[in-house]
């Protein structure tokens, strides 16, 4: 007898229904979050007849936390049920709108004894894998925060404090983000103290940021900028706005080395991969790109069976809408929203460095393309090609990933 097992997760307990090939429910129990109850949860299920040889695969809801952690380590199958699927598989089977989470603890098993081609079982990637994950998505959480307050910042400055903007906020590389900028403005957050700031103190700060080459230029432009006449607020409503702006600063601060530390630590994992030296041979992906990658695509070789999986999981590959005499080609909307946000990066980087990518990216434009599109359609180029690399073992080839054009006979 074929058996299956759902587990309805949540925050302090979860529910769990082990059912055989025909639907009936063989055992159930609800088990804490806890050693005990995950010891509970394995006598249910070896009372069911889970044996080492023949292990009951597990339908659940989520990929993360300690009880798909300590599933995982037991080697057996799991399934994780993305809950949007499991919300239309409930409305499939009952329109009154019930719901509890024992029956849909039920209803996981369902899933997969029925529908169990529909479902990808969990990757088993390796621990580093693992690691490099929680590193570069926990690295890329960081830079998304730090965007944030920096766009919470400018809005600010724009309405007391322009000059601040002028200074920094144009300036290439971060902007608002540079070390330079974050300890200026520490010491100067209002227009009035930015005024007060001698040459010799503006010096003295940029040196202290780490400024080490074209101090005594900046000095002379941030002193015009700080000194120069402009519309200012009440004194009173000034300083309100310049504690609001510390406050925000020291949160942006926070963001920023928490951006900066994480992608470090993200780096020196991503090193230690053995699939590393094949991700970055790729032009335009550097290591913590590449760590970003290996994050979400994972180090189980057989997650992607062939190109055309990996490049609907990115976002990549079209889909095609397909309604009587209407046929619609649209942009990949259900996708892997991590992964899909290194691709705009790899393929701009990528133009610079490889020869190639530049001829196809530039044959996508003159197709009549957007430069979206185009950097879509390269990413997507890449994405076929890494999969190649990464299951034969082999590095980018340049004259292999894009042949170069045969010449023309006079």
């Amino acid at each position: 007898m074929t058996l299956f097992c759902g587990i309805d997760w949540a925050n302090s307990h979860h529910d769990v229904a082990i059912i055989n090939d025909t639907g009936t429910v063989v055992a159930k129990a609800r088990i804490g979050d806890d050693a005990a109850g995950f010891a509970c949860l394995l006598d249910l299920l070896a009372e069911a007849g889970d044996t080492p040889e023949a292990q009951i695969p597990v339908g659940i809801e989520i990929d993360h936390g300690l009880l798909a952690s300590t599933l995982r380590a037991t080697g057996r199958t799991i399934y994780a049920i993305n809950p949007l699927s499991a919300s239309r598989y409930r409305a499939r089977h009952q329109v009154s709108g019930a719901k509890s989470d024992a029956a849909d603890a039920v209803m996981l098993a369902n899933i997969i004894r029925q529908d169990v081609d529909a479902h990808r079982p969990m990757p088993a990637d390796t621990d580093l894998a693992q690691a490099v994950r929680v590193l570069a998505r926990a690295q890329q959480d960081a830079v998304w925060a730090r965007q944030q307050l920096g766009n919470q910042l400018r809005s600010l400055l724009k309405e007391f404090y322009p000059a601040a903007l002028e200074a920094f906020a144009g300036q290439p590389e971060k902007g608002l983000a540079r070390r330079d900028a974050r300890t200026v403005l520490a010491a100067a957050p209002t227009p009035a103290l930015a005024a007060k700031l001698t040459r010799t103190r503006l010096r003295t700060l940029l040196t202290k940021s780490g400024r080490r080459r074209n101090v005594d230029t900046d000095v002379d432009r941030l002193y015009g900028i700080f000194r120069a006449e402009r519309l200012r607020q009440p004194p009173v409503v000034e300083n309100a706005m310049g504690i609001q702006f510390s406050a925000l600063l020291s949160q942006f601060e926070a963001a920023c080395g928490a951006a900066d530390d994480l992608a470090e630590a993200a780096r020196t994992h991503f090193e230690q991969h053995p699939d590393a030296k094949i991700i970055t041979s790729f032009p335009g992906l550097g290591l913590l790109a590449g760590a970003r990658v290996l994050a979400e695509i994972g180090d189980d070789r057989t997650r992607f069976t062939d190109p055309r999986g990996l490049k609907a999981y990115a976002g990549s590959a079209p889909i095609t809408r397909a309604s009587g005499r209407k046929t619609v080609v649209l942009h990949r909307h259900i996708k892997n929203r991590r992964l899909a946000a290194v691709g705009p990066v790899w393929a701009l980087s990528s133009l610079r460095a490889s020869p190639g990518a530049r001829r196809h990216f530039d044959a996508r434009r003159a197709a009549g393309d957007w430069n979206h599109q185009a950097q879509r359609h390269l990413f997507n180029k890449f994405l076929g090609q890494l999969h190649h690399c990464l299951q034969t073992r082999c590095l980018y080839d340049e004259h292999q990933a894009f042949p170069p054009p045969l010449a023309v006979a006079a």
